[in-house]
């Protein structure tokens, strides 16, 4: 029998991606696809597809009861954050499965600066952070921030580096962050300054079931989707990726969700950069939800992780513990409205000719 999905955001890159991967895998799957826009739900590549009102809206949870009523779902995975933190809280409610971390876990993941304080205090590697109360406090941050040469300066929560850019003098934080109170609406207390992080750039996803680590998977971002348009020069969206095997990085995000709960389950979405000293520092969890860019993990390697992630949700037993699927040698390459490339390197020049000499 065909396990049946809903998966919201349909039509999005991020939602599929995921369909895309779903697909590759060797199970049977029936995929209902959400939205509450009609334009982005005429791209889905769902088998069904519905509209829905917005999440923010008084009768989504009826109508979304509604189709999983209608459609037999099985399992309901969202792919943003905010669909994460509404679907948590009311999911007894349901009639069907959900695969989410706890209500405090996410909580305290989708603000950056908890998070940080909340790792640092267990000894989990993170970037020295400091809040911003006010204006006026930023440049006592600055002098505490004094050994470092730049400063990031970022909002708290949300995603897609929302807000987030590279400093060297408390009077350009200082403008920064009253723009966005002037334009946006965005208050400064939003807003963190921490070091800087040179290294490189990294991205893990995880699975876990009840307190036990399933399988990891990691990737290293080269390039940035747009990033140079940002002032921060980087985006949250890889163009060029590739896999890597780096032990380091999966000690650091193991440590984290232990740190966060003994008895976590769900799916794991990990941001690192190395400090100045070469360690892998976690910047912050997208938790309850896999990355835009998921494919890296699922098209490479032993085992397909979102598959892993239905099978686990949907409670089948699977033979895997703290497996790290190390699969070096692909890159992945994503562009504006384009199918996201999936490389081994050893292809990356087939049926190219090379014609600059």
């Amino acid at each position: 029998m065909k396990a049946r999905l809903l998966i919201t955001g349909a039509g999005t890159a991020a939602t599929s991606n995921l369909i895309r991967s779903l697909r590759a895998s060797a199970d049977s799957l029936f995929i209902v696809g959400a939205h509450s826009d009609r334009f982005f739900l005429r791209k889905s590549s769902a088998d069904a597809n519905y509209l829905l009102p917005d999440l923010t809206h008084p009768r989504f949870f009826p109508a979304l009861r509604r189709v999983l009523a209608r459609e037999k779902v099985d399992l309901l995975i969202p792919t943003t954050d905010a669909e994460v933190r509404a679907l948590v809280r009311p999911r007894r409610r349901l009639p069907c499965r959900l695969f989410l971390p706890r209500e405090s876990v996410v909580d305290l993941c989708q603000d950056k600066y908890r998070l940080n304080a909340r790792l640092r205090s267990c000894g989990v590697p993170v970037p020295v952070t400091h809040p911003v109360s006010r204006l006026g406090a930023i440049d006592k941050i600055f002098r505490r921030l004094a050994g470092h040469q730049r400063v990031w300066c970022r909002i708290r929560v949300g995603s897609g580096s929302m807000g987030a850019i590279p400093v060297k003098r408390a009077e350009q934080a200082k403008s920064w962050i009253a723009y966005w109170g002037e334009m946006r609406g965005v208050p400064a207390t939003a807003f963190t300054l921490s070091e800087f992080l040179p290294g490189r750039d990294f991205s893990c996803q995880a699975l876990w079931k009840e307190g036990e680590l399933i399988l990891t998977k990691t990737c290293e971002r080269l390039s940035y989707f747009g990033g140079g348009a940002q002032p921060s020069g980087i985006s949250s969206v890889s163009q060029l990726a590739k896999t890597v095997c780096e032990p380091r990085v999966v000690e650091v995000c193991t440590a984290a969700i232990r740190a966060l709960d003994r008895r976590a389950s769900g799916t794991f979405n990990f941001d690192l950069r190395e400090n100045a000293r070469g360690v892998p520092c976690i910047t912050e969890i997208n938790v309850g939800r896999f990355a835009s860019g998921t494919n890296v993990y699922d098209l490479t390697g032993k085992h397909n992780l979102a598959a892993l992630f239905v099978r686990v949700a949907l409670g089948h037993r699977v033979d895997l513990h703290e497996e790290y699927d190390a699969a070096e040698g692909y890159y992945t390459v994503r562009d504006l409205d384009t199918l996201t490339g999936v490389f081994r390197t050893d292809d990356l020049f087939d049926r190219i000719v090379d014609a600059r000499e």
